[in-house]
Formats: C-alpha cells, sequence, structure tokens
C-alpha cells in the first residue's frame, strides 16, 4: 500500500486480521459490511501480570481482570515486574506471539526518576492544583527528573515507530505519563494519527500551571497531538485556559467539537466519560449476607491526600452523634485500595484514617459491632462486587479526582442479576434500588443525573446526606437508580472506544488536504498546516514575469513587511528607500504601501520616497505620490464616531490595561495588555455591543488578535481601486506572498522582512538601467 497517497481511515483495510495485527472492526448499520484499521496504545504499563511460575522457575504472564480490549488494541509500554537481562529476548518475543503486547524495558533507575520522580513529584500534584514547590516535594524544581521523563519517552516512542506506521495506523496514547512521546511521534511523520487521552484530572488553572518551570514545553508538546480526551469538560476547561494565557490560542466550538487553532492544524478536544465492561459483573460470587440487618454505606479509595477519607469518617462520626437510633443500623464500610506509591505523606494518611476510626468504634461502637469497618488489603472484584450489592449507599467525596468506575460498579451490583439475586433471596422483578453521594468536582458527577450532589469540605452537608440516603423512601431510591442505571447502560466502554475513535477519524480526515511543515526544535517543535499550493516565492519565478509585463502593480504592507513588528525604530534603511525610489521611477510600475496606520505616521516615515504611493487607514486616505494631496477614496458622515468613542471609553474604564487608539477614520480599542480572559470577555462583548449601536451606520466592527476596531464600510477594496486606474489589456499574473512560514491564504511566503527588502533590491535592480543588475541579482544569505 502506497503510504503517501490521500487516504483516510475508511479505506485502510486489512486483508488478515491475526494476532499480530489487531485491528478495530466497524461494521454496517446492516451487519454486512466492515473495514478495518490497526490501533496502536501506548501506555504506561501493559495490561498484563507477570509471576513466577513455581515448577518451571519461568514467567507467567495473564490478563489485568479489568482488561477487555486486548482483542482490538496492539499494546506498547512496560511490564510492571523485574525481568532478568537474559531472559529480556524470550520476554519480548513471548509477549508479541501470545498477548499482542510490546514490553519496553526501562532502567530502574530511569523508571524511578521518570515514574515515582517526575511524575509522582511534579506532575501529579499539580493536575490536582496542589503546588509541588512546598514540604516535601522539594525546595526546587529538579532538571533532572525532567530529562529522566524525556528520556523514557523517547524509549516509548522508539519501540511504537518499531511496530507501527505513524501514517496509516492510529495511535492513542494514554495519560500524562507520556506526554512527550507526541513530539517524538510528530518530528518522524508529520502526518501521524495521534491521539492523547488524560486519565487523571487536569484541575490546575494557569496560574498553578505555570509553577511548573517547563509547563509551556508540555503544552506545546501535547498540541502535536490530533485529538485530545478529557473526562469533563472541566478538566478540558483548564487546559483551553493554559493554552490561551500561556501561548496566545484560542479555541472555538467547529460542528459540536471544540477546536484549538495551532499553526493551521486544529487540534480536537472530547469529552468522554469513562464507562465499564458489563458483562464483567455477572462473575462476582454469591453473596453471604455478612451485613444482613444492617445500612451498609460503602466506599473505595486510593490512599492518598485526594480521596479524603478523613472527611468521610468525620462526616459519619457527626451522623452518629446528631442521630442516636442509627447507631446499632448503620456500617461504614471502607475498602482503602493498595497504595500506588510510598513515603511519609502515605503513612501520615494511614495512620490518621486508622486513627479517626478507632475513635468512632470506641466512642459509638459496641462489643461485636464495628460501625466503621477499614478493609486495607487487596481486594478482587468479585468481593467488591459483594460489598456493592450489600450497600444501600455508596461515597465517592475524593476532593480532587478525575473519572472513578467505582460508582457505575455499584450501579450495576444494584441492578443485580441472577447470581445475585439468587444469593440475595431477592426475586427478579424485585424494584432495584441505589444510592450515591458524590462530590460535585468529581469527574463523573455531570454524567449521573440521580446522585446527591455535595460538598466534601463541608462535613455537615456530608452528614446529612448520608442520612438522607439510609432514611430514603425506596419508591425515590428506585428513581434515582433508574436514571443513574440508564447512563452507566448505554454509556459503556464499547461506546466510549467507538465515540473517541470515530472523533480520532474525523480529526485526521484533513491530513492530506495541506501540506506540512516542521517548525522548531526539541520541545518546540510543531507541524505547521499550509495549504497544499503554497510555496516560497523565489527570484527565479517572478523576474521572468516582471519583465514581460509593461504594467505592474505592488502593494506592500508597512509593518511585519518593510519593518519588523517588534522593531521600535519605523525609519527605513537608506538601501530600502533606494530600492523603493527606483521602483517608483520605473514607467511601468506603481507601487503603494497599504497600512492600518494614520497618513501622519506613514508620511513621516516614507518622507524620503518620492513616487511611492501610499494608502492609510487601510485604505480610506490615499496619495498618489509625495507631492500629491492626501484624498479620501470615499466620502461617508464619520459622526458615528462620537457615539462609538464614548462606548469604547466605558469598556476602558472597566477593564484595566486597555486603550484607545483614535485615528481619523478609525476607532481601535486594544486589550493586550489587559488581563487575557477579562480582555477576551470584555472585547466579545464590546463587539456586539458596537455591532447594535452603528446597525444603521455606514461602518463595520471588527474583531482581530487583542482588538475591535471600527472602521468606515469599503464597498470597493483599495487594491481593486487602484488597479481598475491602470490601463490592463491583459488577465494580470498576481503573485499573492505573505511574510514568514504560516497558516495563510497566500499562494507565496518569503521568510522575512529582511528577505522582503532583498527581494525589493533584486526588483529594483530589474527596473534600473544597468543590465547587467538584472542578469545577476546580488544572492540572499
Amino acid at each position: 500500500m502506497d503510504t503517501s497517497s490521500h487516504m483516510n481511515f475508511a479505506n485502510l483495510a486489512f486483508r488478515d486480521l491475526n494476532r499480530t495485527n489487531p485491528c478495530i472492526i466497524y461494521v454496517d448499520s446492516d451487519g454486512t459490511s466492515s473495514t478495518t484499521v490497526r490501533i496502536i496504545i501506548v501506555s504506561n504499563m501493559l495490561p498484563l501480570h507477570a509471576q513466577k511460575d513455581g515448577e518451571t522457575e519461568g514467567l507467567s504472564f495473564n490478563y489485568d481482570e479489568d482488561f477487555h480490549l486486548i482483542q482490538w488494541f496492539f499494546y506498547v509500554g512496560s511490564l510492571n515486574a523485574d525481568i532478568d537481562v537474559n531472559e529480556h529476548e524470550v520476554v519480548v518475543e513471548r509477549l508479541m506471539d501470545d498477548f499482542n503486547c510490546v514490553h519496553t524495558f526501562l532502567a530502574n533507575e530511569l523508571f524511578s526518576e521518570f515514574y515515582h520522580g517526575f511524575c509522582k513529584y511534579h506532575r501529579q500534584p499539580i493536575f490536582h492544583y496542589m503546588l509541588p514547590m512546598c514540604g516535601k516535594h522539594g525546595d526546587q524544581f529538579d532538571q533532572g527528573l525532567w530529562q529522566a521523563y524525556i528520556s523514557a519517552n523517547k524509549i516509548l516512542a522508539d519501540k511504537v515507530l518499531e511496530v507501527a506506521n505513524p501514517e496509516t495506523n492510529y495511535i492513542l496514547i494514554h495519560d500524562y505519563h507520556l506526554m512527550a512521546v507526541l513530539v517524538f511521534l510528530r518530528n518522524k511523520p508529520y502526518r501521524a494519527k495521534l491521539g492523547f487521552f488524560l486519565q487523571s484530572p487536569f484541575l490546575a488553572s494557569a496560574e498553578i500551571y505555570r509553577t511548573l518551570p517547563v509547563s509551556a514545553d508540555i503544552l506545546r508538546i501535547l498540541l502535536n497531538c490530533d485529538l485530545i480526551g478529557f473526562h469533563t469538560f472541566d478538566f478540558a476547561r483548564h487546559l483551553l485556559s493554559c493554552c490561551s494565557r500561556m501561548l496566545g490560542l484560542e479555541y472555538e466550538s467547529k460542528r459540536g467539537q471544540i477546536g484549538l487553532d495551532y499553526s493551521g492544524r486544529t487540534v480536537y478536544i472530547k469529552i468522554l466519560p469513562l464507562g465499564i465492561h458489563l458483562g464483567k459483573v455477572e462473575k462476582f460470587k454469591e453473596f453471604e449476607g455478612k451485613f444482613k440487618g444492617k445500612h451498609v454505606i460503602v466506599g473505595v479509595d486510593d490512599m492518598n491526600l485526594f480521596k479524603a477519607i478523613s472527611l468521610k469518617l468525620l462526616a459519619f462520626q457527626q451522623l452518629l452523634r446528631k442521630y442516636e437510633n442509627l447507631r446499632a443500623i448503620v456500617v461504614l464500610l471502607q475498602i482503602i485500595n493498595p497504595e500506588r506509591s510510598s513515603g511519609e505523606d502515605i503513612e501520615e494518611v494511614r495512620r490518621e484514617k486508622y486513627g479517626t476510626a478507632n475513635r468512632i468504634n470506641q466512642i459509638y461502637g459496641s462489643c461485636g459491632h464495628q460501625l466503621v469497618s477499614l478493609i486495607d488489603r487487596p481486594v478482587d472484584q468479585c468481593e467488591k462486587n459483594a460489598c456493592y450489592a450489600a450497600s444501600e449507599c455508596c461515597i465517592v467525596n475524593a476532593v480532587r479526582d478525575g473519572m472513578t468506575l467505582v460508582l457505575h460498579m455499584y450501579i450495576i451490583c444494584g441492578q443485580g442479576s441472577s447470581t445475585v439475586d439468587e444469593a440475595s433471596g431477592i426475586m427478579s422483578y424485585f424494584p432495584r434500588t441505589s444510592v450515591l453521594i458524590i462530590y460535585e468536582y468529581v469527574g463523573c458527577s455531570p454524567s449521573l443525573s440521580g446522585a446527591i450532589r455535595i460538598n466534601s469540605w463541608d462535613i455537615s452537608s456530608l452528614a446529612e446526606a448520608m442520612h438522607s440516603a439510609v432514611t430514603m423512601d425506596n419508591s425515590l431510591r428506585q428513581l434515582r437508580h433508574e436514571q443513574n442505571y440508564s447512563y452507566v447502560q448505554s454509556h459503556d466502554v464499547a461506546y466510549m472506544a467507538r465515540s473517541f475513535l470515530h472523533s480520532m477519524e474525523r480529526a485526521c480526515l484533513d491530513h492530506y488536504n495541506y501540506q506540512c511543515w516542521g517548525l522548531g526544535f526539541s520541545f518546540t517543535f510543531k507541524v505547521a498546516a499550509l495549504s497544499l499550493g503554497f510555496q516560497k516565492l523565489f527570484f527565479e519565478s517572478i523576474v521572468p514575469a516582471y519583465k514581460k509585463t509593461n504594467r505592474r502593480a505592488v502593494f506592500l504592507d508597512f509593518d511585519g513587511t518593510l519593518v519588523p513588528h517588534s522593531s521600535t525604530k519605523k525609519n527605513l534603511s537608506s538601501e530600502v528607500v533606494t530600492a523603493l525610489n527606483t521602483l517608483c521611477d520605473d514607467p511601468k510600475n506603481t507601487v503603494f504601501i497599504v497600512s492600518g496606520r494614520g497618513r501622519s505616521s506613514l508620511t513621516e516615515w516614507l518622507d524620503p520616497c518620492e513616487g511611492l504611493g501610499l494608502a492609510a487607514e487601510h485604505g480610506y486616505f490615499i496619495r498618489w505620490k509625495k507631492t500629491s494631496e492626501w484624498q479620501s477614496s470615499l466620502v461617508v458622515d464619520l459622526e458615528w464616531k462620537v457615539a462609538v468613542e464614548r462606548i469604547m471609553n466605558l469598556y476602558v474604564e472597566a477593564t484595566d490595561g486597555s486603550t484607545i487608539e483614535v485615528k481619523e477614520s478609525v476607532l481601535v480599542w486594544h486589550h493586550q495588555d489587559a488581563d487575557h480572559d477579562f480582555g477576551s470577555l470584555q472585547a466579545k462583548d464590546l463587539s456586539d455591543h458596537l455591532k447594535h449601536v452603528i446597525a444603521n451606520e455606514p461602518a463595520v466592527v471588527a474583531k482581530g488578535k487583542n482588538i475591535v476596531e471600527v472602521k468606515p464600510q469599503m464597498k470597493i477594496c483599495t487594491t481593486l481601486k487602484i488597479v481598475s486606474s491602470m490601463v490592463v489589456l491583459a488577465v494580470p499574473e498576481i503573485f499573492f506572498c505573505t511574510v514568514e512560514q504560516k497558516p495563510s491564504k497566500a499562494k507565496y511566503f518569503v521568510d522575512d522582512t529582511f528577505k522582503v527588502q532583498k527581494l525589493l533590491q533584486w526588483l529594483a535592480n530589474v527596473s534600473s538601467t544597468q543590465p547587467s543588475s538584472a542578469e545577476n541579482p546580488p544572492s540572499i544569505p
């Protein structure tokens, strides 16, 4: 198959679907036809468990109990096991043949610095809205940990390139551990089909996120993908805010999808809550009524600061203190998942939890009856399901959390199955009930409409929510359960996978509708998407057309074309002035500067150019040469300026950092020095306000980057008006050119203002009376 041909997701059909070439299969609605495409999943850990075989003393592997998409995906990642160097080759071959997995070996020291160092010390606190530069997290940023993160990601990226064709395969990268993989994959084939899904929350505002010294680099790295997935819009909103404030990027909704324009490419944002595999809950064991006759409140959390187990225990203590009648019939069953990392902070959290639980049991419990039961050991899913089935209420009150599946599993267990019904003595037609209590900012909160939402920091409200849950009428329990179950049943993991892949397909459809240019180095690398006909303007291309024609029009902008935008000195060099005067002296030429600047500024800066035409304020004022008088290109009433300026002054007063630029025919409201978000909000409001005020006036409102501009309504383009005054007997050849290699509607580009100046000198040599100059133009360094 020709990988350079224009192909999309639907055209990628693999003839043989085998274990080393897994594909996603799309079946049409009639179930008759299908297309397939290879999917490569890159994750920090492979979905496998490795353990020593007692008989052979070798390693045995089995799938993770929560993994159910192995038949669809080809996985690249690391194995959570110590493997002898001599066994590496054997393990790699076995994992490839039997499990469709590619194992990436990372040295222990590198893995520790990459995962336990940078990811857990710096990245995880930031994403959870915690400053990493405090307390146990260290006094300053460790550049060595950042280098370890990049090195580990580079090794993963190289492994991906060994087994994948990035231009034809879809590559999905999971979670913040492997963000840097994106830049290495994008740097190889520019049209790589890359998706990224953040499994953790993104709670950091721009102010917190920028405390990480490499935060801007990480944002640029992330924007190398085509589609970014989040569990909730709240998480996506923080990323969009960081991109807006730190990189100056704006986003908009495009046909129902959020899109970020990044150097001509659109990076799409996908909001996709996580689902569960419904078939797995049928496998749990029969439940024995350990808590029969009790109102069981269940919680399943990791042992860390973010899960707020202590707040849950304090609220439960307040419940028992306030409602004495519940002390004999209510139980809090707290399952604590094995910690993923260790340290003094984890041990401190553990001591606090056990201390609070013991105090509650001592004060309110009785002999043989523990009100708080902490299960601090590995618990398999079957046992968890049994606990869910026995519980009347499930609580997730983590103060900072992503998309937990605890509540989904609880809802499914509340719906019941033949196994559960038989063990519990419940008839199949018996009404199903479940009650959820969740913190309003937990990832799944927007999806589960039947839940009781609380503020985890408000212990009193959490205690009251517990009381409502255990005393709630059965009909209301059933109604809340049906609301939640309807969502969970329809939005399972298969729905999530299909939805994300379909969105990724749409995001990559335009890959071959533009040409790609790699810009920048290292972490600043990005791919600019430019139109297929976009090309560099060479002297050899324009000179033949310039020589053979008898009439020529040359239109130049001023800022960013003749002088750099950043330049404070606007006067032209003597070489540029000479070139412009030579071009103007050629009777075949009409040379104009068309600028948004006022006529007084242009007159001052371009005074040495005798025959140069000037079009000031976007062409409202025109002067054909220095000795001519300024003319207005159209006669309109400018009385609207009084009302517009008065309104703009109100917004200047209300928006600190904003200013008004007053020209003869134009008013411009600038907000580049104002707060970014507030300035953008005010600009939109001002634009809408002004459009309403001048609806019947001969003026238009234009909203640009950090500006709102009001100018007279032009019925004819300035350049067309100038060209129409020329005698043109044939269809002109047009060289529409922009400065810098950037997304543009122009067909040509030159590198910078220096190259523009050199180009003008070349054309001046052609127009001069010295033939040798035209034949041997100066070279551009």
